[in-house]
C-alpha cells in the first residue's frame, strides 16, 4: 500500500479517529475528530474556531491521531499518524460538506457554518498495525516529502547465531537461515524481547 492508500483508508474505513495536542502546561489532551478527506499526501478535517482545540492546533502546529477498526482486539487495524497541520479557512468547506452530508445536519445554515475552518495534515509519519493477521502485520510509512527514518529492531554483524532472540519472539519473526539473524520488520511486534535477550548486544533498536 502506498501512503495514500493509508490515508484513504482512515477517511472511508474508519473516519472518526482520536486527536491527540498538547496544551499550554505541556499536557497531552486528545480529541474525536473526523477525518473528512485525503489526496495523495494529506488528511483534511474541520473544526470551529471557538473551540480550544483550534487554539492548540494554531499554537502547535502539530498533532498524533490513532484511528482503529474491528470488532476486538486480535480482529483490529490500526492507523497512527503523526504530523505538522496548518489552516486552510473555509475555501474547502464546501466539499468537505458535500463529502461529509451529516454536517449539514449539525451546522444547517451558512451562518452557523462560518464558525467551522479546514486544517490539512500536510506532511508526517505514519505507522500500520494489523493485529488480524497471523503473524501480525506492520508498516510504516511517509507523506508530504517527510524523509523515511529507519525504526525498529536489527541484528548486527555482532550476531554469533546462538538463537536466544529466536527463541523469546512472540511471532517468530526473526529469520536464523544466516548468521547474522535477520527480523522480518513487517511481522515485528517491537516488544524488546530479541534485545534484551542477545548475550553478545547484537541487536539494536532505531
Amino acid at each position: 500500500m502506498t501512503a495514500k492508500d493509508y490515508l484513504e483508508y482512515i477517511v472511508r474505513e474508519i473516519h472518526t479517529t482520536i486527536v491527540a495536542t498538547v496544551d499550554d502546561e505541556g499536557l497531552p489532551v486528545t480529541a474525536a475528530i473526523d477525518m473528512m478527506d485525503a489526496d495523495e499526501d494529506s488528511l483534511f478535517f474541520l473544526t470551529a474556531k471557538g473551540k480550544v482545540f483550534y487554539d492548540r492546533l494554531v499554537k502547535r502546529q502539530y498533532l498524533a491521531l490513532t484511528a482503529m477498526k474491528g470488532e476486538d482486539t486480535m480482529s483490529s487495524v490500526a492507523i497512527s499518524i503523526r504530523g505538522k497541520v496548518r489552516e486552510l479557512g473555509n475555501e474547502r468547506i464546501p466539499v468537505l460538506f458535500e463529502k461529509n452530508p451529516y454536517m449539514k445536519e449539525i451546522y444547517p445554515t451558512k451562518e452557523s457554518m462560518q464558525a467551522l475552518t479546514t486544517f490539512q495534515i500536510y506532511e508526517g509519519t505514519g505507522e500500520w498495525f494489523d493485529l488480524s493477521k497471523k503473524p501480525i502485520e506492520r508498516a510504516s510509512f511517509t507523506f508530504g516529502g517527510t524523509e523515511k527514518k529507519a525504526e525498529g529492531y536489527f541484528i548486527n554483524d555482532a550476531c554469533i547465531g546462538c538463537g536466544s532472540c529466536a527463541a523469546v519472539c512472540p511471532q517468530n519473526c526473526i529469520m536464523t537461515d544466516s548468521i547474522p539473524y535477520a527480523i522480518e520488520q513487517e511481522h515485528c511486534l517491537h516488544c524488546g524481547n530479541c534485545l534484551t535477550d542477545c548475550p553478545v548486544g547484537a541487536v539494536e533498536r532505531r
